[in-house]
């Protein structure tokens, strides 16, 4: 039996079946929480010593590594991102499917 492959619409958000726009958004927000916990990786921190560098608290830390996407915004994590001295840079780019802007 073959299984059914369906071709990626490059967001895993939109695949599962989120709103284009929330999907985006999540996006957005996975890939500022994944930097920092590579930043907090890379540089070995405990999470108590990540929490004193960034300003929260060991359990929000916790959170951050467990990954729970809900709990932050996109602003705490770009504020969170230059804590760590990283610079958030957006590139904005149209959609293939962009509706006309009038």
């Amino acid at each position: 039996m073959r299984a059914k492959m369906t071709r990626s619409t490059g967001n895993v958000f939109r695949d599962l079946g989120f709103p284009p726009d929330e999907a985006e958004h999540l996006r957005i927000r996975s890939d500022l929480l994944i930097q920092l916990q590579k930043i907090i990786s890379s540089r070995r921190l405990k999470q108590t010593e990540a929490a004193k560098l960034l300003g929260v608290t060991q359990p929000r830390v916790s959170d951050l590594m467990r990954g729970r996407i809900d709990l932050f915004s996109v602003d705490t994590l770009i504020d969170m991102l230059a804590r760590f001295g990283i610079r958030v840079r957006l590139i904005f780019r149209s959609s293939k499917r962009s509706a006309p802007v009038a």
